[in-house]
């Protein structure tokens, strides 16, 4: 799994032009599955993700977690993130990326696992054509490769 994680003051998701998911300050995250990946890579996952000390305390310094502010994440399924763009040629190689239907799976896994953490959480669509604005607090971006 890979995932990029960034700090949002807000995000939605927007479908057809229709509003799908927002959330308030919290994380955006885009999540891209690969082959292999399990209940146990994205329980791990989302421990890492919302236990990170990104949030400012009360000196400015990046020692809160999401949890600790009580912030929310929005959750974009990204099949693009484990291509592959180091082999010869200009298109990218999606051969290390979970098959469709299992990463569907994990996605829906994924956002059930942060259901039972009492995260607030936003979802896009799983392969849909989405639209997603932001306005980062940062910025302030990280990658996860678990």
């Amino acid at each position: 799994m890979i995932a990029i994680i960034q700090r949002v003051k807000n995000a939605r998701v927007t479908v057809q032009n229709q509003v799908i998911g927002e959330i308030a300050y919290g994380l955006l995250l885009y999540i891209g599955f690969e082959e292999g990946d399990d209940l146990e890579t994205i329980q791990g996952s989302i421990n890492k993700i919302t236990n990170l000390r990104i949030f400012a305390d009360k000196e400015d310094k990046m020692n809160l977690s999401l949890i600790d502010i009580n912030g929310e994440l929005m959750a974009i399924s990204n099949f693009t993130l484990p291509a592959d763009l180091n082999e010869s040629g200009r298109r990218p190689s999606f051969t290390k990326s979970a098959k469709p239907d299992i990463a569907e799976a994990l996605y829906n896994l994924f956002i059930e696992e942060c259901k039972k953490q009492s995260i607030k959480i936003a979802c896009g669509e799983f392969g849909a054509m989405m639209e997603i604005e932001s306005i980062a607090d940062g910025p302030v971006n990280f990658t996860l490769k678990k």
